[in-house]
Protein backbone atom coordinates (compact mmCIF):
# COMPACT_ATOMS: atom_id res chain seq x y z
CA UNK A 1 0.00 0.00 0.00
CA UNK A 2 1.16 3.35 -1.24
CA UNK A 3 1.63 6.22 1.85
CA UNK A 4 -0.35 8.88 2.12
CA UNK A 5 1.09 12.47 2.80
CA UNK A 6 -1.75 13.71 4.62
CA UNK A 7 -2.69 17.84 3.99
CA UNK A 8 -4.78 19.61 7.60
CA UNK A 9 -7.57 19.00 5.51
CA UNK A 10 -7.82 15.41 4.93
CA UNK A 11 -5.71 14.14 8.03
CA UNK A 12 -7.96 12.38 10.24
CA UNK A 13 -8.89 14.44 13.24
CA UNK A 14 -7.10 16.87 11.97
CA UNK A 15 -9.05 19.98 14.26
CA UNK A 16 -7.98 18.32 16.89
CA UNK A 17 -3.97 18.83 15.94
CA UNK A 18 -3.80 22.47 15.29
CA UNK A 19 -0.95 22.98 17.27
CA UNK A 20 0.49 19.68 15.93
CA UNK A 21 3.68 20.23 13.67
CA UNK A 22 5.09 16.79 12.06
CA UNK A 23 2.91 13.32 12.76
CA UNK A 24 3.23 10.15 11.67
CA UNK A 25 1.16 7.04 12.17
CA UNK A 26 2.08 3.55 11.58
CA UNK A 27 4.73 4.16 9.23
CA UNK A 28 7.23 1.59 7.79
CA UNK A 29 9.98 1.33 5.22
CA UNK A 30 11.46 -1.56 3.85
CA UNK A 31 14.74 -2.21 1.46
CA UNK A 32 14.02 -5.64 -0.69
CA UNK A 33 12.58 -8.13 2.03
CA UNK A 34 14.41 -5.96 4.98
CA UNK A 35 12.07 -3.78 7.35
CA UNK A 36 13.90 -0.71 8.08
CA UNK A 37 11.21 1.09 10.04
CA UNK A 38 8.10 -0.85 11.69
CA UNK A 39 5.26 0.77 12.23
CA UNK A 40 6.42 4.22 13.73
CA UNK A 41 4.05 7.01 15.07
CA UNK A 42 5.43 10.15 16.32
CA UNK A 43 3.86 13.73 16.68
CA UNK A 44 6.21 16.53 17.12
CA UNK A 45 3.77 19.80 18.29
CA UNK A 46 4.84 23.30 18.21
CA UNK A 47 6.80 24.34 21.55
CA UNK A 48 7.98 20.82 22.67
CA UNK A 49 11.36 19.28 22.54
CA UNK A 50 11.14 15.84 21.31
CA UNK A 51 14.34 13.31 21.56
CA UNK A 52 15.02 9.60 19.97
CA UNK A 53 17.47 7.64 21.19
CA UNK A 54 18.37 4.35 20.12
CA UNK A 55 21.65 1.77 19.26
CA UNK A 56 23.36 1.76 16.28
CA UNK A 57 21.24 0.74 13.87
CA UNK A 58 18.02 1.35 15.09
CA UNK A 59 17.14 3.62 12.04
CA UNK A 60 17.05 6.81 13.47
CA UNK A 61 18.66 8.87 10.18
CA UNK A 62 16.98 6.38 8.07
CA UNK A 63 13.22 7.97 10.02
CA UNK A 64 14.68 11.77 9.69
CA UNK A 65 15.32 10.83 5.82
CA UNK A 66 11.64 9.73 5.85
CA UNK A 67 10.31 12.37 7.54
CA UNK A 68 11.96 15.00 5.25
CA UNK A 69 11.30 13.31 2.44
CA UNK A 70 14.71 12.07 1.10
CA UNK A 71 13.18 8.85 0.86
CA UNK A 72 9.68 7.75 0.97
CA UNK A 73 7.76 5.27 2.88
CA UNK A 74 6.09 2.14 2.02
CA UNK A 75 3.18 2.40 4.30
CA UNK A 76 1.59 4.22 6.90
CA UNK A 77 0.55 8.38 6.94
CA UNK A 78 2.27 11.51 7.32
CA UNK A 79 1.18 15.05 8.02
CA UNK A 80 3.09 17.95 8.32
CA UNK A 81 1.56 21.38 8.84
CA UNK A 82 0.82 23.40 5.32
CA UNK A 83 4.04 25.16 4.63
CA UNK A 84 5.99 23.86 7.42
CA UNK A 85 9.41 25.64 7.44
CA UNK A 86 12.20 23.07 8.75
CA UNK A 87 15.23 24.20 9.75
CA UNK A 88 17.65 20.46 9.56
CA UNK A 89 20.90 20.46 11.10
CA UNK A 90 22.36 16.76 9.80
CA UNK A 91 24.29 14.33 11.17
CA UNK A 92 27.94 15.33 9.85
CA UNK A 93 28.95 18.52 7.41
CA UNK A 94 32.10 18.23 5.63
CA UNK A 95 33.85 21.89 4.69
CA UNK A 96 36.96 21.24 2.26
CA UNK A 97 39.77 23.07 4.70
CA UNK A 98 41.60 24.69 1.58
CA UNK A 99 38.40 26.84 0.55
CA UNK A 100 38.94 29.94 1.86
CA UNK A 101 35.40 30.12 4.40
CA UNK A 102 34.50 32.23 6.67
CA UNK A 103 31.85 32.00 9.01
CA UNK A 104 30.03 34.76 6.94
CA UNK A 105 30.27 33.10 3.88
CA UNK A 106 29.06 29.92 4.99
CA UNK A 107 26.33 31.25 6.21
CA UNK A 108 25.10 32.58 3.24
CA UNK A 109 25.99 29.64 0.84
CA UNK A 110 22.66 28.24 0.09
CA UNK A 111 20.39 31.34 0.31
CA UNK A 112 20.38 35.28 -0.15
CA UNK A 113 20.59 36.51 3.18
CA UNK A 114 21.32 40.06 4.54
CA UNK A 115 23.81 40.66 6.63
CA UNK A 116 21.26 42.00 9.89
CA UNK A 117 20.33 38.22 9.07
CA UNK A 118 23.27 36.39 9.17
CA UNK A 119 24.13 38.36 12.39
CA UNK A 120 21.12 38.38 14.50
CA UNK A 121 21.14 34.11 14.27
CA UNK A 122 24.57 34.25 14.92
CA UNK A 123 24.01 36.51 17.98
CA UNK A 124 21.45 34.30 19.10
CA UNK A 125 23.81 31.61 18.94
CA UNK A 126 26.82 33.02 20.66
CA UNK A 127 28.97 33.35 17.65
CA UNK A 128 29.26 36.54 16.18
CA UNK A 129 32.46 37.50 17.31
CA UNK A 130 33.30 34.88 14.87
CA UNK A 131 31.75 36.18 11.69
CA UNK A 132 35.26 36.98 9.36
CA UNK A 133 36.99 33.66 10.89
CA UNK A 134 38.39 30.89 8.65
CA UNK A 135 35.58 28.20 9.21
CA UNK A 136 38.47 25.40 9.51
CA UNK A 137 39.51 26.78 12.47
CA UNK A 138 36.54 26.89 14.01
CA UNK A 139 35.92 24.36 17.46
CA UNK A 140 33.80 21.55 17.45
CA UNK A 141 31.35 23.18 19.31
CA UNK A 142 31.56 26.77 17.77
CA UNK A 143 31.21 25.15 14.44
CA UNK A 144 27.87 23.80 15.55
CA UNK A 145 26.80 27.09 16.88
CA UNK A 146 27.27 28.39 13.03
CA UNK A 147 25.84 25.05 11.89
CA UNK A 148 22.27 25.98 13.77
CA UNK A 149 22.63 29.98 13.44
CA UNK A 150 22.20 28.80 9.49
CA UNK A 151 19.19 26.61 10.41
CA UNK A 152 17.24 30.06 12.22
CA UNK A 153 18.04 32.03 8.71
CA UNK A 154 13.81 30.50 7.26
CA UNK A 155 12.52 31.09 11.10
CA UNK A 156 12.11 27.71 10.91
CA UNK A 157 8.71 26.27 13.25
CA UNK A 158 10.32 22.75 13.39
CA UNK A 159 14.28 22.33 14.16
CA UNK A 160 15.32 18.86 12.99
CA UNK A 161 18.41 18.25 14.35
CA UNK A 162 20.31 14.86 14.03
CA UNK A 163 23.23 14.69 16.72
CA UNK A 164 23.77 18.44 17.71
CA UNK A 165 26.24 17.83 19.73
CA UNK A 166 28.56 15.87 18.28
CA UNK A 167 32.03 16.22 18.32
CA UNK A 168 31.48 18.86 21.32
CA UNK A 169 33.23 18.13 24.54
CA UNK A 170 31.10 17.30 27.74
CA UNK A 171 30.69 21.02 28.74
CA UNK A 172 29.61 22.04 25.28
CA UNK A 173 27.28 19.51 25.68
CA UNK A 174 25.24 21.00 27.93
CA UNK A 175 25.65 24.85 26.80
CA UNK A 176 24.20 23.54 23.25
CA UNK A 177 21.67 21.88 24.93
CA UNK A 178 20.56 24.72 26.86
CA UNK A 179 21.06 26.84 23.64
CA UNK A 180 18.24 24.58 21.62
CA UNK A 181 15.90 24.19 25.29
CA UNK A 182 16.39 28.74 24.78
CA UNK A 183 15.52 29.24 20.81
CA UNK A 184 11.93 26.80 21.34
CA UNK A 185 11.63 28.90 24.15
CA UNK A 186 12.15 31.82 22.48
CA UNK A 187 10.39 31.24 18.76
CA UNK A 188 7.86 28.71 19.97
CA UNK A 189 9.39 26.33 17.18
CA UNK A 190 9.11 22.66 17.99
CA UNK A 191 12.30 20.21 18.02
CA UNK A 192 12.83 16.94 17.10
CA UNK A 193 16.39 15.59 17.38
CA UNK A 194 18.71 12.28 17.47
CA UNK A 195 21.43 12.33 20.61
CA UNK A 196 23.46 9.40 21.57
CA UNK A 197 24.14 11.63 24.69
CA UNK A 198 21.43 9.73 27.15
CA UNK A 199 23.09 11.37 30.63
CA UNK A 200 21.88 14.55 29.60
CA UNK A 201 19.31 14.36 26.70
CA UNK A 202 16.97 13.26 29.63
CA UNK A 203 17.01 16.37 31.18
CA UNK A 204 16.69 18.44 28.10
CA UNK A 205 13.92 17.21 26.30
CA UNK A 206 10.27 17.21 26.85
CA UNK A 207 9.77 13.79 25.37
CA UNK A 208 11.77 10.92 24.58
CA UNK A 209 11.13 8.26 21.92
CA UNK A 210 13.28 5.16 22.30
CA UNK A 211 13.43 3.67 18.16
CA UNK A 212 15.12 -0.07 17.32
CA UNK A 213 13.22 -0.19 14.18
CA UNK A 214 10.14 0.07 15.81
CA UNK A 215 8.97 2.35 18.87
CA UNK A 216 10.18 0.54 21.79
CA UNK A 217 8.62 2.80 24.28
CA UNK A 218 7.87 6.73 24.22
CA UNK A 219 7.11 8.92 27.01
CA UNK A 220 8.35 11.63 29.46
CA UNK A 221 11.83 10.92 30.38
CA UNK A 222 11.45 9.68 33.76
CA UNK A 223 8.72 7.20 32.43
CA UNK A 224 10.88 6.01 29.19
CA UNK A 225 14.06 6.05 31.89
CA UNK A 226 12.23 2.83 33.77
CA UNK A 227 10.19 1.56 30.70
CA UNK A 228 11.48 -2.04 30.25
CA UNK A 229 12.63 -2.00 26.78
CA UNK A 230 14.70 0.93 27.95
CA UNK A 231 16.24 -0.60 30.57
CA UNK A 232 16.86 -3.82 28.10
CA UNK A 233 18.69 -1.83 25.65
CA UNK A 234 20.70 0.96 27.76
CA UNK A 235 20.86 -1.36 30.75
CA UNK A 236 20.04 -0.42 34.30
CA UNK A 237 21.99 2.22 34.78
CA UNK A 238 21.14 5.03 32.56
CA UNK A 239 23.70 7.41 33.63
CA UNK A 240 26.10 5.32 32.12
CA UNK A 241 24.21 4.49 29.08
CA UNK A 242 26.76 5.85 26.93
CA UNK A 243 29.42 3.00 27.45
CA UNK A 244 26.68 0.64 25.75
CA UNK A 245 27.69 1.51 22.21
CA UNK A 246 29.66 4.02 20.67
CA UNK A 247 28.56 5.81 17.55
CA UNK A 248 30.44 5.72 13.96
CA UNK A 249 29.49 8.36 10.80
CA UNK A 250 29.67 6.37 7.45
CA UNK A 251 28.40 9.47 5.29
CA UNK A 252 28.54 13.06 5.29
CA UNK A 253 26.41 15.61 4.25
CA UNK A 254 27.06 19.04 1.78
CA UNK A 255 26.31 22.36 3.17
CA UNK A 256 22.92 22.22 2.06
CA UNK A 257 22.32 19.11 4.62
CA UNK A 258 22.12 16.74 1.34
CA UNK A 259 23.74 13.13 1.94
CA UNK A 260 26.64 12.59 0.15
CA UNK A 261 25.58 8.77 -0.45
CA UNK A 262 23.08 7.51 -2.21
CA UNK A 263 19.96 6.22 0.14
CA UNK A 264 19.81 2.87 -0.39
CA UNK A 265 22.95 2.46 0.89
CA UNK A 266 23.61 1.46 4.55
CA UNK A 267 20.76 2.49 6.93
CA UNK A 268 21.38 3.99 10.93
Amino acid sequence: MPTKIETAANFSTAKEKKQILLQTENMSLFAGEQELLSGVSLTVSAGEIVTIIGPNGAGKTTLFRVLLGVIPPNTGSIYKKPNLRIGYLPQKITVDPILPLSVSRIMNLTGNFSVRQIENVLDETGVLSLKNKPVYQLSGGEFQRVMLARTLLINPELLVLDEPVQGVDYMGESELYKLIGNLRNKHGCGVLMVSHDLHVVMASTDRVLCLNRHVCCEGEPEDVSQHPEYLRLFGLDSGSALAVYSHHHDHTHKLSGTLREDASDDFR
